[in-house]
């Protein structure tokens, strides 16, 4: 049995369990997976700053004091 037929034996399993469609578990995998790369793509926007938890005008306040 190859990935293909084992994913639909899954998916059909799923769709009796839950009384839904495969097509709409499918629809809701791949909104999950869409929104999961989103919210990936979303924190990379803040580079290395996005971890810290100073006030970054406050960060630069500082170092401008320092000179």
């Amino acid at each position: 049995m190859n990935v293909g037929d084992r994913q639909l034996r899954e998916l059909d399993e799923l769709s009796k369990q839950e009384k839904r469609s495969r097509a709409a578990l499918i629809r809701e995998a791949i909104d999950d997976f869409l929104a999961k790369r989103r919210r990936k793509h979303e924190s990379d926007a803040f580079g290395l700053w996005g971890t810290r938890k100073a006030d970054g005008l406050v960060y630069q306040n500082r170092l401008r004091n320092e000179w």
